[in-house]
C-alpha cells in the first residue's frame, strides 16, 4: 500500500470516525469516499476511484 504524503495529509480535512466523513460525502457535489489515512490515523476524503468499486449514484 502507499503512504500518505506528509504535506497531503496536512492540508486535508480531518474526520475522527467513517461516519463523520461519510456524512460530509452527503453534502458534496463530487462523488467522494473516505478513508483512513496512515500518517495521522483519522478519515480523509479522496475524489480518486482508481482500482476502487465505487457504487453508482442512484438517481
Amino acid at each position: 500500500m502507499k503512504r500518505t504524503r506528509l504535506s497531503i495529509c496536512a492540508r486535508k480535512r480531518r474526520y475522527g470516525s467513517e461516519e463523520e466523513a461519510r456524512e460530509a460525502i452527503v453534502r458534496a457535489a463530487i462523488i467522494l469516499r473516505p478513508y483512513r489515512c496512515d500518517r495521522c490515523e483519522m478519515f480523509h476524503l479522496t475524489s480518486r476511484t482508481k482500482g476502487k468499486r465505487v457504487a453508482r449514484p442512484v438517481g
